[in-house]
């Protein structure tokens, strides 16, 4: 057992001395906080909050080629997200951000010891936050890093280290370098693994003595519901018999190269820790039919298969027999596999919004999800963007995650994109907000302190607000902090704490024992 395991394992028996795990009741549980150094805090990813998408050297990256399209219902992410190589052609010749909101995102490039000023007045212990790829090798392949982009991340990370809050880094978050995309088809080709390597090796050095919590991949089961943001691929660059194919073996490439950064990780900075990151997508039954229970747990089993990789360092049997059945050829070498067999994640980490169904019936009433759809749950409610708000499902998720991998879990994503409004005392009654995280967070309570999930920390997503990843909307808010900006940049983007904030800074405070 790792020491994070055993120190974690003692602090959860020290908070529950006295009581037997079989008794706790709800009263109890209220009353009771999380385990000491949990990590409290907030996730951002840089597409979504830098902007300043051409400054001080940066390059293009997909996130940079996103529309606002306000004519496209909101719900439908297929029609949100939908690249050709013919937009691309287009998009890469527009000039300034226009339609553009992640290539000017809430300035964060400037704002961001204003806002690290008010996470650590929310009393965060660690920011989730990306490094994007072009601002440090703006075509993605160059042999040396530009030194103006590491010069912005280290001063984020001293503002952060100001304040005490820990940095965890995602190392690729939607933010593939164009000029990847260009000359290799992004992950279609082996050659972007070195390029990947390379990036992860300049920041492991700069920042050995500063960061110690890493994640590989941001959603990187994502790679099949939107390839190009995921690993830039253009679907219609590929005859569609051969995209699956294309995909499967992108996928197989990032896996690799996960392996590969996790190995170097370890080797730089000793006691570091690397996770890898999921998209939870919990799936329940329609019914009890033993069809509807089988087609739920083959879509559960589906979205599992990536983190199985990486936890256990194979393919799991179902996988390589859809490669036989379809006629699907994954290039693989033997040094590959093992790479991947011996350089395992350290803990999982996951985003979780939502839950959705599954049933064998057609004709039944489907509605949004993160990046995906599903059937509506009648027994539950839904968000303005129809993403069905589930806290128990968050229960489930974390016992179901747990049970099936044995190593600490961590919450990186989890929040309520909402329609705000600011009042003219310049604050936001979200009491919306607060009800959705006291729901979440009490059913994660029960998860840790009743069912003995091994939990981490948990980073609310995000704790300002920032453009969506899959409408490019900034009206779609998240935040405990507005930002006074509208869909098309508009605005003083001034910040201004809603009722949420207070509320986050008192449940921190107490440890989760104040909700």
């Amino acid at each position: 057992m790792s020491q994070f395991k055993t120190q974690q394992s003692e602090q959860k028996q020290s908070k529950v001395a006295g009581l037997s795990w079989d008794n706790l009741n709800l009263q109890q549980l209220d009353a009771k906080s999380f385990p000491e150094g949990f990590l409290w805090g907030g996730a951002l990813a840089a597409n979504q909050c830098e902007g300043a998408y051409l400054e001080d050297g940066k390059g293009l990256s997909v996130a940079d080629m996103a529309l606002f399209k306000p004519a496209v219902d909101v719900k439908d992410f297929k029609k949100q997200t939908a690249i050709t190589n013919e937009h691309i052609r287009w998009a890469m010749g527009v000039e300034g951000a226009g339609e553009f909101p992640k290539r000017r995102g809430i300035d964060f490039y400037h704002h961001y010891r204003e806002d690290i000023q008010l996470f650590a007045e929310m009393g965060f212990k660690v920011l989730r936050f990306s490094v994007a790829w072009s601002r440090i090798f703006p075509q993605g392949d160059e042999k040396e890093p530009n030194e103006v982009g590491l010069k912005f991340y280290d001063d984020v990370i001293h503002e952060l280290k100001k304040y005490g809050i820990e940095p965890l880094i995602t190392l690729s978050h939607y933010e593939i370098p164009m000029g990847l995309v260009e000359k290799y088809n992004g992950w279609a080709k082996p050659e972007t693994i070195n390029c990947f390597v390379r990036f992860c090796e300049v920041l492991f050095r700069r920042y050995q003595k500063d960061v110690k919590y890493w994640i590989t991949f941001n959603e990187i089961d994502s790679i099949f519901r939107h390839p190009f943001t995921t690993a830039g691929i253009v679907p219609d660059r590929f005859a569609p018999e051969q995209l699956n194919e294309v995909i499967f073996q992108a996928l197989h490439y990032q896996l690799t190269a996960g392996a590969m950064v996790t190995k170097l990780c370890h080797e730089i900075i000793p006691g570091s820790r690397m996770g890898c990151m999921l998209t939870k997508l919990t799936i329940y039954p329609y019914s009890c039919k033993p069809e509807d229970v089988l087609l739920a747990q083959k879509l559960n089993r589906r979205n599992s298969f990536y983190t199985d990789v990486q936890v256990f360092g194979e393919y799991p049997a179902f996988i390589m027999q859809e490669w036989e059945r379809e006629q699907i050829t994954v290039e693989r070498t033997a040094a590959e596999m093992a790479l991947i067999k011996e350089h395992t994640a350290d803990f999982v980490s996951f985003s979780y919004y939502m839950s959705m169904v599954a049933s064998t019936e057609s004709g039944l009433e489907q509605t949004a999800g993160n990046t995906a759809r599903g059937i509506r749950n009648p027994y539950l409610k839904s968000s303005d963007w129809g993403w069905q708000i589930d806290p128990v499902g968050l229960r489930y998720s974390l016992i179901e995650l747990y049970d099936r991998y044995r190593l600490p879990l961590f919450i990186v994503e989890n929040g309520l994109g909402a329609h705000d409004v600011l009042t003219e005392e310049k604050t936001v009654e979200d009491d919306y907000r607060i009800a959705y995280f006291t729901q979440h967070l009490s059913e994660m309570k029960k998860a840790v302190l009743e069912d003995g999930v091994e939990l981490m920390g948990y980073t609310s997503w995000g704790p300002i607000d920032i453009i969506s990843m899959s409408t490019s909307q900034i009206s779609k808010r998240y935040g405990f902090i507005y930002v006074d900006c509208d869909d098309v940049g508009n605005g003083s983007y001034q910040r201004y704490r809603k009722k949420s904030f207070d509320w986050y800074k008192d449940v921190i405070a107490s440890n989760g024992a104040k909700l």
